[in-house]
Order: C-alpha cells, then structure tokens, then sequence
C-alpha cells in the first residue's frame, strides 16, 4: 500500500506572515474588528482635542492654528493626521495591538499651565524637545533609570490627581461648576452653575450626557464614549434650533459656554479638505528666551513626567491582556514600541496639537481578538480618514463633549487604591500630588509637592540613603521653581 504523504501546513503569506498572525493566535477578521474597535472607543480625541486646546489665547491673544479666533477644524485635522500616522508607525514598526493619539492630561497641562505663558509655537517647542530628550532616554537605556528613581506610588498620585484635574476641567467647561467672581463677597472660590444653581439648557444637555456615557460604559457598551458624545451633540443641535439659546459671550447664563451647536448651511460643507494649519508651528527654543531656563525645563520635566510612565503601564497592561508578555513581564518588541512612542511626542509637537502617547483604550481592541500591529494599522487609517470630516467638530458644543473627560478623570481615579494611606511617608507626598492639580488647577504644582514632601520626610526621619539622588535632583529644582518670584526679587 503506497503511503501518500500529507501536504505541509501552508507557510503563512502577506499580512499574515508579516504580522505574525497565524503565530500570535489571532485572524485577520479578529485583528481588523480589534483595529476598528480601538478607533471607536478613541475617535473622541478628534472632538475633545480642539476644545481643549482650541478655546485658550497664548500670552500674545493668538489661538491655535493661528488668528484671534478659535481655529477648531485645523486642530481636528492635525489631531486626526498624526494619531493616524503614528498609529499606523506602532503597528509596522512594532507590531503591537496599541493606538496612539493625543494624551489627555497632557494637552490639558499644555492649554493651561504653558500655552498662556508663552506662545503656541513656543508652547510645541516645549512639547518636541520633551519627546526627543524621552527618545534619547530610551536609546540610551536611562528610561528605565529615570523609571525606579520615583516610588511606585507617587507615580500612581499623579495619574489620579490628573485624573481630577481633568474631571474639574469638564465640570468647568460645562458650566456646571463656575468661578465665584471676584466681586462677590465670599472666601468659596468654586459654585455650582450660576449663583450655585444650573441653569439653562447647555447644563442640562451636560447632564444627560453625563448620564448616557455612564449607563453605557457600566453596561460596557462598545463605542460609549463616542455614542454619548454623538447623541448629546444631536440634542444640543435641536435644543439650539428650537430656543436659538446662542452663546453665553453673547447672551449670558443660559447660552453655550463655548460653540454654538448649528448646523453648517449644506450636509455637504460637513466633509472639506482638511486645514493643516497648526503643522509646523512650534519654535523650538522661544519658551527660554519668553520665561527662562529654569522654568522651561521645569515645564519639560513636567511633560516627561506625565509623558514617561504612562506609556510603560500602558503597553504592559495591554500586553498582559493579550497575553503576549515574556517571562520577565516585558510585551515583545518593548524596545520599538518605546522608540515609536517617542517620537510620537515629538510629531505632536511637531504637528501643533500636543504630544501624542498610547492609549490604553486600545485593551478595547484586544478585548475584541486583535493581537497584533494589523489593529493599530486599521485604527490609524481610520484617524486619516476622520481627517476629512474635521468640520464636523464646529458642530459639537463642550458641553456634549466634556462627560467624557468625566468619565475619564474617574477611570483614572480608579489606581487610587494602590497606595498605601496607612503609611504617611508615601501618602502625605501622594495626596499632596493628587489634590493640589485640581486645586491650583497646575499638574506641575501637584508633581512638584508631592516630590518636595517625599524628600523633605524621608531627610526629617533620618533616610537619606531611601532618597534616588535623581528625585533629589528633581526636588531642588521644584523647589526652585516654587520660590523664583522672592528668588527673583532677590538677585535682581
């Protein structure tokens, strides 16, 4: 009897083979759901992005994008540009199943604590120097230096103190909590609404939002972010059109706080060629010459800060969930997903919309099946795609926005728990951090507390050795920053 033998498995071709599909378990129907997934439950950056940085004058009264008036489309555009570009980068280059876009929290600390110091190029100056200073850091292998100098803990009050402070930017922007004026004769710096009540209809469209991004994201709804985004954006366009509310500038409490949710006059004036107007703008080395050496590395070392460790609890987390880390707890590639994520920040300088990191909303995706690069590539064509219907985010007024920097703050609050409170060495620093952000509405303020104490207390119980000299090094310099008003005085 003649044996026949069996075919040999087919080698794997094309995507298959340069994505390891095959290898890491996955199918292309699995690594393309992932990839749209990811989009989905990110897409939000296009919208928020511009509200964030988009409504905020630099020292000279010139807007992003350039002008004396808010340029929302163009900062859509370049957000949509480079998340697309750099994503597709961290799927070729490190074939791993992470998206990238523009951080939250650290467009936040650009629009508020550097932007309205200096100008907006200056401003993304700021933000490409962080990302090649963190570049070189990973080509050296002094990252994972810089990592173990900071305690563990004070990483994670920093996280959530950014997760705070970007919750009582929603609040704010809602109109849903308000700055008493300076007239009125009270020592509570903060209300509710106007005159401590909500009132008019944008606060409402907030608050059903609010609700509606809730209720799906515990029902783990797919997309909630975006569809909350969606559905309270069609609400506020009807609510305008029936009441014609216009804008509080204009009209007083009662009106949106900052876009007026109209519709364009044609559905065909929603898709346009895309305005690239904020690539290119950023002056590398203006923010010395504007408020001096140590503040600006101190605003640098900030970005770092926020920057350097999200991304390595990130692509660890994301690995873990689909099971691709190594024995040593180290995703595959760790190497170029460092490099990609680098550079990314230096292209968000680079493109005029804030450094771009991974996002953790990519376990979406891998919840999905994607194991893979292919994801990340499907995710980034998609952002290049949105780059063409960038208008559509003149429509979208904050307040149907901003529930979803709610949301966020409270997924960030949620590492609160990994601190040790029962032990006053790490928890005096760590609270200090978390709640001087919102307080002084400054994540740097918050950072910089939480590592003067961390020192101050090890150095008043007698554990100097227990001090990094880098988070020495970092504590003089805050202290520094802390005190350049009386220090400048002084010396001049």
């Amino acid at each position: 009897m003649t044996h026949t033998p069996s075919a040999p498995a087919a080698r794997p071709t094309g995507l298959d083979r340069f994505f390891s599909i095959s290898v890491r378990g996955s199918t292309l129907g699995r690594e393309l759901r992932g990839g749209v997934v990811t989009f989905v439950t990110m897409a939000y950056i296009v919208v928020l992005n511009p509200l964030i940085l988009g409504f905020v004058p630099d020292i000279d009264g010139q807007y992003l994008g350039g002008g004396t008036e808010p340029n929302l489309p163009a900062i859509a555009a370049g957000t949509a540009l480079v998340a697309g570009v750099m994503s597709i980068l961290m799927g070729t280059v490190a074939n791993f199943p992470l998206a990238i876009a523009t951080g939250l929290g650290l467009n936040a600390f650009v629009a508020v604590a550097i932007a309205t110091q200096m100008t907006w190029a200056d401003a993304m100056g700021l933000v490409v120097i962080e990302g090649l200073l963190i570049l070189v850091l990973v080509l050296t292998g002094f990252r994972a230096a810089v990592f173990r100098a900071v305690p563990g803990q004070l990483k994670v009050a920093i996280s959530v103190g950014i997760g705070l402070f970007i919750a009582l930017i929603g609040f704010v922007d809602a109109g849903f909590v308000s700055r008493i004026p300076d007239v009125a004769q009270t020592t509570v710096p903060v209300q509710l609404g106007t005159g401590g009540q909500l009132q008019g209809w944008p606060v409402a469209v907030f608050a059903i939002g609010l609700v509606l991004v809730v209720a799906l994201w515990v029902r783990r709804v797919r997309g909630a972010i975006l569809i909350a985004i969606a559905a309270a954006t069609v609400l506020a366009v009807v609510v305008e059109a029936v009441l014609d509310l216009g804008s509080a500038a204009d009209n007083g409490p009662g009106g949106w706080i900052l876009t007026v949710p109209s519709l364009p006059d044609s559905v065909g004036s929603l898709a346009a060629l895309p305005d690239f107007g904020t690539l290119g703008e950023f002056n590398l080395l203006g923010s010395f010459d504007r408020i001096g050496l140590v503040a600006a590395l101190l605003l640098v070392f900030s970005l770092m800060l926020a920057d350097f460790f999200d991304t390595l609890g990130t692509m660890t987390a994301i690995g873990a969930e689909a099971g691709l880390l190594d024995e040593d707890g180290a995703p595959p590639r760790t190497q170029q997903i460092l490099v990609v994520d680098s550079v990314a920040a230096v292209a968000g300088g680079v493109g005029g919309v804030s450094s771009n990191t991974s996002y953790i909303e990519s376990a979406a995706g891998v919840g999905e099946g994607a194991r893979t690069g292919l994801a990340s590539v499907v995710t980034g064509v998609l952002f290049l795609l949105t780059v063409f219907l960038a208008p559509l985010v003149a429509v979208i007024p904050s307040e149907a926005a901003v529930p979803a920097l709610v949301l966020v703050g409270f997924l960030m609050m949620q590492q609160v728990g990994e601190i040790t409170w029962s032990d006053p060495e790490i928890a005096i620093p760590a609270f200090l951090t978390i709640v001087l952000m919102p307080f002084t509405y400054s994540i740097s303020v918050g950072i910089g507390a939480g590592f003067v104490a961390y020192v101050l207390i090890k150095l008043v119980l007698g554990k100097p050795r227990e001090i990094h000299p880098l988070m020495g090094l970092v504590a003089v310099l805050f202290l520094v920053y802390f005190a350049i008003e009386p220090l400048t005085a002084l010396l001049t």
